[in-house]
């Protein structure tokens, strides 16, 4: 009889380890919901540390060109 119980504890044992082995498996397949999170970009702030900035938060219009004058005038000299 001592057997008996040795051999279905065994069996149980099994199959609950089977059957959990199984179940993990299942949940790797279903897609997770994420929450939508809006596009950043990292860029280093004045005093330089970084920071992430919406997209959004960026100037998207068009930027005049500089011509020449204002270029060499841009650096100022100490």
């Amino acid at each position: 009889m001592d057997q008996n119980t040795k051999t279905s504890s065994r069996k149980k044992f099994l199959l609950w380890g089977a059957t959990l082995l199984s179940a993990i498996t299942v949940f790797k397949f279903i897609p997770k919901k994420e929450t939508p999170k809006n596009p950043t970009v990292k860029m280093l702030s004045q005093d330089g540390t970084l920071v992430e900035v919406d997209i959004e938060k960026l100037i998207h219009g068009r930027v005049d060109k500089i011509n020449d004058e204002q270029l060499k005038n841009w650096v100022t000299k100490k």
